[in-house]
């Protein structure tokens, strides 16, 4: 009950803070948006800049195959009935309590 009181007065605290401070003008304000006279126009293309370096030569660029070792062993995914038989194996295997403690009383 102490809790549910001290929660409610700092709701009612917090929302007379919300009213006493003016932060807002109440005043009313037209949104005035400036004009841009320049519209699309024609205009030439911009020159070519890389991307990656301030110099075209920092950028390489190689094309052809790479063989298969080089990426590392393959690995043979496991098939989902061995992960479960797996898994029931060891929760049986695991060490079971040595208390029960049973719900008393209803």
């Amino acid at each position: 009950m102490k809790i549910t009181l001290l929660v409610i007065l700092i709701f009612c605290t917090a929302a007379a803070f919300g009213q006493s401070a003016p932060t807002i003008s109440n005043q009313v304000s037209v949104a005035e948006f400036s004009e841009h006279p320049e519209h699309a126009s024609y205009t030439p293309m911009a020159c070519e800049h890389p991307l990656v370096g301030a110099n075209p030569d920092t950028y390489e660029y190689a094309k052809g195959e790479r063989p298969l070792w080089e990426f590392g062993p393959v690995s043979e995914p496991v098939p989902l009935g061995d992960v479960a038989r797996a898994y029931r194996e060891g929760k049986v295997a695991s060490r079971k309590a040595t208390v029960v403690l049973e719900k008393q009383g209803s």
